[in-house]
């Protein structure tokens, strides 16, 4: 038995019957040369061949009466293959968007607590002849780095690698009586205020630290600039917004509360034309992404007639694991929160804006002791975290008050070389990040070998038109090609 952390059970405490705490990607396989090559029975072997390495896949949650405490983690004694792999098939024509509204349908439902927390289907019928592998896990289980490694763990590097042969797997645990886990709880909660009062000393230590190294205004200032996207400094008279001071950004049409339905859409770039961008531009990669998106927003908000005068606020999840982490499947990442150059015409302007504002927000990002942010979340009471989250959706806040940031981007760097499944080789691999009340939409852009991937994932009722966004960000590349003259 292992309890969870405090940012992992966060992940836990967001949901309500709106909000889900799952995220999934969407991997589209070339199908082998090979009649009796079986998808569903391929994704199957995959899992069970893997079990003994891949603890996310055999652990379930065990919760604290009244939540009084945070979760447990317990190797499942009731693990069940047939349930979490499934297979369907597309109706004819099978077209992206056929794909997409499937995955849309599956991503729009609670995982079942009372099993470990993933999902995985194989999905047939797609019109190119290839299949899809649509693979839903919790947040709580793991991050997106950690999921990275899962996945290059549970695939093979070779066409014609030979079969895994697994090791013996843990013992299986009896659930725990509600009186056991209330024991333990108990237990738990009596050695809470020394683990505080340590974690307080620690984080005191941390700050007094980064303070000493930078001064303790410089740190006040970066903290306040991560946490709202503020900048340094304007860039030139004409870009020189005023930074929101109190952490709100400009609502739009997405930010408000979410439906149980979500939209999901996805489109594909060659790397190498994202990377001619980047050097004719003298930017980075990510630069070019976070531009393309900003890009594309704003076209997407002024044929709307919904573009504000001052810049989006992005938030920009970033991974904190050092490779060093003695627990693998658990959470390390943080975030920091980014002004997004809506408020720019120019395509120029929009890549130089970007360029600097990343700069800075990761520079102060650096500053700050980002253990200590994440062991922030330790002091978090479980009992009243879930409670605010559904006392905020109870009583709508989001629909009140403008929210902190207006939408998630993400770039996540993926395998640069081929994976394959028991010999169908992995074609693409597509994010489909989550939402939550006042931010209904989120981007996520990630790299396979030579190929860019963007995932859209939105509400259904606040972004009617995510296909449009899609293909306007993929669109905007272009845009920026033309302008830096290529």
């Amino acid at each position: 038995m292992k309890q969870l952390t405090g940012l992992d059970a966060s992940f836990l405490y967001m949901e309500t019957p709106t909000n889900y705490g799952h995220v999934s990607s969407i991997a589209i396989y070339e199908r082998p040369d090979d009649a009796d090559y079986d998808p569903y029975l391929a994704a199957r072997d995959m899992i069970l061949s893997h079990l003994d390495i891949a603890e996310p896949y055999r652990r379930r949650i065990v919760g604290a009466p009244f939540g009084i405490d945070r979760p447990y983690w317990i190797e499942d004694p009731d693990f069940d293959i047939d349930y979490h792999v499934r297979h369907l098939s597309l109706p004819p024509p099978g077209s992206d968007r056929q794909l997409a509204d499937q995955v849309a349908r599956i991503v729009s439902r609670h995982c079942d607590r009372s099993r470990p927390l993933w999902e995985l289907y194989v999905i047939e019928g797609l019109e190119s002849g290839d299949f899809a592998v649509l693979t839903k896990m919790h947040h709580a289980t793991v991050d997106g780095a950690a999921g990275a490694i899962l996945t290059t763990l549970m695939l093979d590097s070779e066409p014609d690698a030979p079969p895994v042969v697994p090791g013996p797997l843990p013992q299986a645990e009896p659930v725990p009586s509600e009186r056991e886990m209330f024991v333990r709880s108990i237990g738990s909660l009596i050695r809470r205020p020394d683990r505080t009062i340590r974690l307080q000393l620690r984080l005191a230590q941390q700050f007094a630290e980064a303070a000493r190294l930078q001064g303790t205004q410089e740190l006040i200032g970066a903290t306040r600039r991560v946490f709202t996207g503020a900048r340094r400094r304007p860039r030139t008279d004409r870009d020189s917004v005023p930074a929101t001071p109190n952490t709100a950004a400009p609502r739009t049409s997405f930010n408000a509360m979410v439906s149980p339905h979500r939209r999901v859409a996805f489109r594909s770039v060659p790397m190498e034309r994202i990377k001619e961008v980047k050097n004719a531009a003298g930017a980075t990669v990510n630069d070019v992404v976070m531009a393309a998106c900003a890009g594309a927003v704003r076209s997407y908000l002024e044929g709307r007639d919904e573009l504000p005068d001052e810049p989006l606020i992005g938030m920009v999840p970033v991974s904190i694991r050092t490779g060093a982490e003695a627990e693998v499947w658990t959470n390390r990442v943080s975030a920091l929160f980014c002004q997004l150059p809506t408020h720019l015409a120019d395509p120029l302007e929009r890549i130089a804006f970007i360029h600097d504002a990343m700069a800075e927000a990761k520079t102060d990002f650096d500053l700050l002791p980002a253990e200590a942010m994440v062991e922030l979340a330790e002091m978090a009471p479980p009992a009243l975290a879930e409670r605010a989250a559904r006392m905020s959706a109870a009583f709508r806040i989001t629909d009140r008050v403008n929210p902190p940031m207006n939408l998630v981007i993400s770039n996540v760097p993926g395998p640069r070389q081929p994976l394959y499944m028991r010999g169908a080789k992995m074609l693409h691999y597509i994010p489909v990040n989550t939402i939550s009340d006042g931010v209904g939409l989120s981007i996520t852009v990630q790299s396979y070998v030579d190929t860019l991937d963007f995932g859209l994932v939105a509400d259904r009722e606040l972004v009617p038109d995510l296909w449009g966004l899609c293909d306007l960000c993929v669109d905007e590349i272009e845009v920026l090609a033309t302008a830096v003259g290529i």
